[in-house]
């Protein structure tokens, strides 16, 4: 294969996992057809499967798409100096996607909860993973302002998104979003580092 039709195929796998996300996250996994995310990545049906063989290794892809949009994420906030700025620019992010959450939730709190009825070790797994990178970013931060306690508060902040999400999507009410975020702006702004630290 030629390297222009070696760039071509990779160009069309990630097309295919970019709506695989996003079509999933709108649809869930279960709803969600190859022909659907196929339509989506202007890609003919058939062709899906030279590079996807079921629908469950779609929704897998769509799990590696949202780490890698995560991964993006975190590298441009790692950008910062400042940990207690790159949580407050995580924070406002959310934010920015609170219509989506009130329609649709968290991609991949949603998906890890529809994911979860089904038997254990597969792509719950990988979902999970997906929040876990989330967990371990936000307590690193807390870890680089001196907290003792960063594991807890990484839950605190992950939770409150993920609850604020939930309750966004369910009463399709955009503005819980916005008082959560301005609440938890609050916060992450009146914490204080322990003493001793940097």
């Amino acid at each position: 294969m030629t390297d222009s039709r070696l760039r071509a195929a990779s160009a069309k796998r990630q097309r295919l996992m970019e709506a695989a996300a996003r079509v999933v996250h709108e649809q869930g996994a279960g709803r969600t057809t190859i022909a659907d995310i196929a339509r989506a990545a202007n890609v003919p049906v058939g062709n899906v499967y030279y590079y996807f063989k079921t629908k469950d290794e779609l929704v897998g892809a769509a799990i590696s798409e949202q780490a890698r949009g995560f991964r993006e994420l975190a590298a441009e906030l790692d950008r910062l100096d400042d940990p207690r700025e790159r949580l407050l620019r995580l924070v406002d992010g959310w934010l920015g996607q609170k219509e989506r959450a009130a329609r649709y939730g968290c991609p991949t709190g949603t998906l890890a909860a529809e994911l979860d009825k089904r038997d254990e070790g597969g792509l719950d797994v990988e979902a999970g993973r997906v929040i876990r990178l989330l967990l371990d970013w936000v307590e690193a931060q807390f870890d680089a302002m001196g907290r003792p306690d960063a594991a807890d508060l990484a839950v605190t902040l992950v939770g409150a998104y993920q609850g604020m999400s939930v309750l966004a999507n369910a009463l399709r009410d955009p503005e819980i979003m916005t008082r959560e975020v301005r609440r938890l702006t609050a916060w992450l702004k009146e914490l204080e580092p322990s003493p001793g630290s940097a």
